[in-house]
């Protein structure tokens, strides 16, 4: 039977490593508040990730802590030691078992971090600048020697995940944390070489990002590299589209295989500018697209939003909600069985879709971020 979804299930090659996928589907990055405490993976979210394993063509796992101090909440699963590979290797496994790509999403929590999961209790950031939120700690501001050794941990986490079997790593930074908090005007006020200017700021966040290309350079497999970034700050002073663009520009030059844009509703404008109402993505992709594939993402459901974005100039697009609701999204797509697809989380289906129980609390009491059908009396 041919689909009616060409866009959708035509294949894409990633311009760098070379790796070929054979849809243009992208499992986002979850958390799954799953992991031990020690950060390895636990049998519940291996599931997980093994019942998604055909839901895309690329899969992203949540993101995985690189250094003690950035981790950011309970369960979170780490890549900072050479014991957790293993672990790092079921994941990996789980999702690869179809014949899809596995990729580990790198990450550091910065003034993000509950102080809580800290080993000492403070976070860490760019500067002593608290988060914009109610109870935010004030963060103390790294070192350089702390800066390095971030740097040095991301490579490293960076090897740990070829040696896990991962086909690549995408650098999280996005979503307020470390990463963006030093390219942030609002969160880093330093005067060394890593803040100041525009491109100061760009120091930290190109420096991981040097250090992860250099790690993936020594697979002996095609290994592709991403970068996830959210466009806009609500914060004055906060990152601005004029901005990114320029941080964009400047990833450009570099050896990764895709941006990906991190935004609520992918057709929504500009959080700063009422007036502007450009799909951010679709901004980006204007700018560096034509050397650098933007993965686009937002509040995408139905095959028909997915191919409207496609038939731009995004060429993949990723989906959250609706691969937690309906794994076998892709599948249906393929077999022209749209009108199957699972538009609603029934609150008795938890085993049915392997959700672990502490992701199952958090999505139950997310009131609004999934439709929820309960059917129990």
């Amino acid at each position: 039977m041919k689909s009616n979804y060409n866009k959708i299930l035509s294949p894409f090659t990633f311009p760098v490593s070379g790796i070929n996928i054979t849809n243009r589907i992208v499992l986002a990055p979850m958390t799954t508040f799953s992991g031990n405490d020690d950060g390895t993976t636990t049998d519940a979210e291996v599931a997980y990730y093994r019942e998604r394993n055909q839901s895309a063509g690329l899969l992203i796992t949540a993101c995985a802590y690189v250094i003690k101090h950035g981790k950011g909440f309970h369960g979170q699963i780490g890549a900072d030691s050479d014991e957790l590979i293993p672990s790092l290797k079921r994941i990996a496994d789980a999702l690869k078992a179809n014949g899809n790509k596995a990729v580990l999403q790198l990450y550091h929590g910065g003034r993000m971090s509950p102080p809580e999961e800290l080993v000492d209790g403070q976070s860490l950031s760019a500067s002593a600048v608290a988060a914009v939120r109610e109870g935010a700690q004030v963060p103390r501001e790294m070192t350089a020697t702390e800066i390095e050794e971030t740097i040095v941990a991301f490579g490293e986490a960076t090897r740990r995940a070829i040696e896990a079997g991962f086909d690549g790593v995408e650098i999280h930074g996005a979503n307020t944390y470390l990463l963006q908090q030093f390219f942030s005007p609002h969160s880093n006020r330093r005067t060394d070489k890593w803040g100041g200017d525009l491109m100061k700021r760009m120091t930290f966040p190109l420096a991981v990002v040097d250090a992860v290309i250099e790690s993936a350079a020594l697979s002996s497999n095609p290994f592709l590299v991403g970068y996830r970034l959210s466009p806009e700050e609500l914060e004055n002073p906060g990152i601005t589209m004029e901005d990114t663009l320029h941080l964009v520009e400047a990833l450009s030059l570099k050896q990764l295989d895709y941006l990906h844009i991190s935004v609520m509703d992918f057709w929504a404008g500009s959080m700063r500018d009422k007036n502007d109402t450009a799909p951010r993505a679709q901004l980006i992709a204007t700018k560096v697209g034509h050397s650098l594939p933007v993965i686009g993402v937002g509040s995408l459901h139905t095959p028909e939003e997915v191919e409207r974005v496609l038939t731009g100039n995004i060429p993949l697009v990723a989906m959250a909600r609706e691969l937690l609701m309906e794994p076998h999204w892709l599948t249906k797509v393929k077999n022209n069985a749209v009108d199957q697809i699972r538009t609603e989380l029934d609150v008795n289906t938890q085993d049915l879709l392997k959700i672990p129980t502490p992701l199952w609390s958090a999505l139950i009491s997310r009131t609004g971020w999934l439709p929820v059908k309960n059917n129990q009396h």
